[in-house]
């Protein structure tokens, strides 16, 4: 009872900080407030930051002819200008009014591409520049938008006249003036700390006094602090965060080192932290684990932040802030979730995935979560943020974490992560030629008084993953035969990856090219069903799950295990 009335707490907690930052924002937007932004124009851009995002130029020319294929969605103009229509898919506004996509136009280096450039910024300044409302002028979208015009300055200033080139710098002093007042009152997560990092890209970047670009440099490291946890991970224990929050801080790096200043310490420290965060994560196929709101990678992108890492060796086992663990021997590698929920405040796109795995082979997936489909309806994002679509254990068919509010508070507040488990213990178990962990969380306590603990082991040079899994009450007593102990152990399969059943019962997971693995369990025959996974590249794919149901008063755990019975045919030179 007492844990439910805190859930409650928390989440009115949240709903009073919303709706407070909801009227700052107002007043700030608001009329009595604009004369505040006003003020001097910069002279000219002092340096044009880099941009480590990949671009392509084709997509440059599709923008040229009115097609504008952004966040999975395309959105044709037949001429009329993008920033005037009105289209329903919020992300995609907020990818058109963000301009990251003006990094296509710099790849195709050509002055029709400078000129197409040149025009939507014009047109941009025309519609939304004296007009703060709506998405266009969103904190968030404004941090985004500083940080492209500041990159892309040289594309979109090439062969301008002087008349667009004050305008360009008059809205960009704007901008930034309205981010410094708003910047206090966003949230704590990711969004706060790219607009600390945008400021601080516009102190390097345009003219400023010494005492503004302390300042800058200052409130960046108080939230890298606040955010960057020790291990490298982000506090909201997304890997896509500490991807796009790298896409951004290396450039930033970087730009310090062009202007012959001094990066700050902070600043130093949490990107040697995040690079080797960023590799625990990794996958053998390349892409990141499909935890707490991670969804599609494209390997690319990955690598071309990697680049930049110059720390040598295996990635670490161990990130015991972020609540992670990694196993990884040989060719196989298996990364399990470990860690409690992140703050209310910055889970609006945790899962109830708690005590969760996934294992590569080689190039491939083969057990995985469901992930998010990142560009589609949110329609699914329920599904894919439930316990069932983790690789995990569920009990009596619940979700070990809330995230179902009513409409009204979910208006307010978005679906953040309330009453989620506590980590009760999580130990390593390596030894020679084993690497292992146990980790137990208290998720189904309140509501069914079990306990779930999850035992992984690693061992014959990666061709042998052993799993306990055990449901147990305070004390370590057994689970009672109340009606209410009905579990289900589930491993997520990779799409690309097929099914069969073998004569002596074992269920094969394999596809062209790949090793096999054999799954069995001791005791249990393990049934095959259907799943979705939501984080294809094309979106959402049928998929084939592993399944073991029993009632946990009759067999309080149980021991699987995953063998590689052949390995992938070596690739011909």
């Amino acid at each position: 009872m007492r844990r439910a009335e805190s859930g409650t707490q928390r989440l009115w907690a949240l709903v009073a900080r919303e709706t407070w930052r909801r009227a700052c924002r107002r007043i700030r937007s608001g009329p009595v407030y604009r004369w505040r932004y006003a003020g001097r124009t910069p002279e000219r851009v002092l340096v044009a930051p880099p941009d480590l995002r990949l671009a392509d130029p084709q997509i440059a020319l599709e923008i040229y002819y009115g097609r504008f294929p952004l966040s999975g969605h395309l959105v044709e103009t037949g001429g009329r200008s993008p920033f005037q229509m009105e289209v329903a898919d919020r992300r995609w506004n907020r990818s058109l009014h963000g301009f990251r996509w003006l990094r296509h136009m710099r790849a195709a280096g050509s002055d029709l591409a400078a000129a197409n450039a040149r025009a939507l910024v014009s047109d941009w300044i025309a519609v939304h520049g004296n007009h703060i409302s709506g998405i266009a002028w969103d904190p968030a979208v404004t941090a985004r938008r500083i940080i492209a015009w500041l990159q892309h300055s040289s594309v979109v200033l090439q062969g301008a006249e002087y008349t667009f080139y004050r305008a360009f710098l008059r809205s960009l002093a704007v901008q930034i003036r309205y981010l410094r007042s708003m910047v206090r009152d966003m949230d704590g997560g990711k969004h706060r700390l790219r607009a600390r990092i945008a400021l601080a890209y516009a102190a390097l970047a345009l003219p400023a006094s010494p005492s503004a670009a302390r300042i800058a440099a200052r409130n960046l490291s108080q939230e890298l602090e606040d955010q960057i946890l020790p291990d490298g991970g982000h506090i909201s224990r997304n890997p896509m965060v500490v991807m796009e929050l790298l896409a951004d801080l290396l450039p930033l790096r970087q730009t310090f080192a062009n202007q012959a200043e001094a990066p700050p310490q902070a600043l130093i420290g949490a990107v040697e932290r995040m690079l080797p965060a960023l590799r625990f994560f990794r996958h053998q196929d390349g892409g990141l684990a499909r935890f707490n709101g991670m969804g599609v990678t494209i390997p690319d992108r990955i690598v071309s932040i990697l680049r930049h890492d110059d720390t040598e060796g295996a990635p670490l086992l161990h990130a015991p802030y972020s609540g992670y663990e990694r196993l990884s021997l040989g060719d196989v590698t298996v990364i399990a979730d470990t860690g409690a929920p992140p703050p209310p405040a910055v889970s609006g796109a945790a899962h109830a995935g708690c005590l969760s795995f996934e294992l590569s082979s080689g190039r491939h997936c083969f057990v995985v979560n469901c992930g998010v489909d990142t560009f589609g309806s949110e329609d699914f994002r329920p599904l894919a943020r439930a316990t069932a679509a983790h690789s995990t254990l569920t009990l009596n068919d619940t979700s070990s974490a809330r995230f179902s509010y009513p409409p009204r508070v979910s208006r307010v507040i978005g679906w953040p992560l309330i009453d989620g488990p506590t980590v009760l213990r999580c130990e390593r178990t390596d030894r020679e030629g084993v690497q292992g962990f146990v980790a137990s969380h208290d998720g189904y306590a309140s509501r069914f008084g079990l306990y779930h603990e999850r035992e992984l082991a690693l061992t014959d040079g990666g061709n042998r993953l052993e799993g306990r899994d055990r449901l147990f009450r305070a004390g370590g007593e057994p689970p009672r035969d109340n009606g209410r102990d009905q579990a289900a152990l589930r491993f997520h399969i990779h799409p690309d990856v097929n099914v069969l059943r073998a004569e002596d019962g074992r269920l094969l997971l394999g596809a062209p090219g790949s090793d096999i693995w054999a799954f069995s369990a001791d005791g249990f025959e393990p049934q095959v069903e259907e799943s979705i996974f939501f984080a294809a590249l094309v979106g959402p794919r049928r998929s084939r799950q592993v399944v073991i149901l029993w009632h946990a008063s009759q067999a309080p755990q149980v021991r699987w295990r995953l063998e590689r019975v052949r390995a992938a045919p070596a690739a011909k030179n």
